[in-house]
């Protein structure tokens, strides 16, 4: 039988010195995403996958289902005493919890949710902050986090955890519980995958048109190798993906995005991906830096991101230095 949550964290807590209260918060992030997992798999039947009618606060259309989530994750997080303060992609501000715990996460509680009406993975991504509840500094560098993760709702639920040091993935069994179906993950470090959306070529950087060019190119090309694009168009499962069999993510920089600072949100979508990706030794970067050294400003803060196996991240730093 494989090793349950519950107790992977126990023995996280016993022989890692993982904070007791650290594993309680995971665990109670892990039970959201399971009530959340049940939710979206009726979600059809239920009519729940349209629009909600209003927007949130990047000015994004809300799903019916974008509420639903942060609601349950509102819900389950409120219930644990270790947890005082609430980000969401969903909340225009930080939600004080009432408690005086200290810790803080930050969440993506549907990412993805286009996809919903066409049945494709969606996903929920978080990260975890030490806090002073009675003066919580929110804008910390993704370096501090003392956990992140993600849970991709596919054919099977799979819950994606680290403190920083290694990767495990956790499946959603029969009986409602995650169990370790795959430990101490690594990233390959070459890869034959890209994932980017083309659509967006006429506003790229010059280091993002050549890297794919030189993919495009295939074994005439610099790279020497043929490569294959892959773009499912939601973070989580292009990033499940390379986690399990490498590859690289890019949404860089645009003209299209310049005024924003990028397109994706880095306490809740960068940085935690970044973690997971080094943790499994993979690189994370904005094109100019390391995505985990950036000070926030902002709890909603965009920026670039390109994530995935070391000598691809590497290769298209290398095009990002050459100015």
């Amino acid at each position: 039988m494989s090793q349950l949550l519950h107790h992977w964290l126990a023995a996280a807590v016993a022989n890692d010195g993982v904070d007791l209260k650290l594993s309680s918060t995971l665990e109670t992030i892990a039970a959201a995403c399971a009530e959340l997992s049940g939710v979206l798999r009726l979600a059809p039947i239920e009519g729940q996958t349209g629009l909600a009618g209003h927007t949130n606060v990047q000015g994004e259309a809300q799903k019916e289902l974008d509420v639903i989530s942060n609601d349950i994750f509102i819900k389950h997080l409120r219930r644990n005493p270790d947890v005082s303060i609430l980000v969401s992609e969903e909340l225009d501000e930080a939600l004080n919890m009432e408690n005086q715990g200290a810790f803080a996460v930050a969440c993506d509680p549907l990412d993805g949710s286009s996809n919903l009406d066409v049945n494709v993975t969606v996903g929920s991504i978080f990260s975890i902050l030490a806090v002073d509840p009675a003066n919580p500094d929110l804008l910390q560098p993704g370096t501090k986090q003392l956990a992140a993760g993600y849970a991709a709702y596919g054919p099977s639920t799979s819950l994606v955890l680290t403190f920083g040091r290694s990767v495990a993935c956790f499946t959603l069994n029969a009986d409602g519980q995650f169990a370790l179906t795959k430990d101490n993950i690594t990233v390959p470090a070459a890869s034959g995958e890209f994932a980017i959306n083309t659509a967006r070529e006429r506003f790229w950087d010059d280091a993002t048109k050549a890297y794919v060019s030189q993919n495009v190119a295939g074994e005439t090309g610099p790279a020497g190798k043929r490569y294959n694009m892959r773009w499912i168009g939601s973070m989580v499962a292009d990033i499940h993906r390379i986690l399990m069999r490498g590859g690289i993510f890019l949404y860089p920089l645009d003209s299209e995005t310049t005024d924003k600072g990028g397109r994706l949100r880095l306490l809740y979508e960068a940085n935690p991906m970044a973690l997971l990706m080094e943790a499994a030794g993979g690189g994370a970067t904005t094109g100019h830096g390391r995505i985990l050294e950036v000070m926030p400003k902002a709890i909603h803060q965009r920026i670039p991101v390109i994530v995935g196996s070391r000598d691809e991240v590497e290769r298209v730093n290398a095009l990002y230095a050459r100015g």
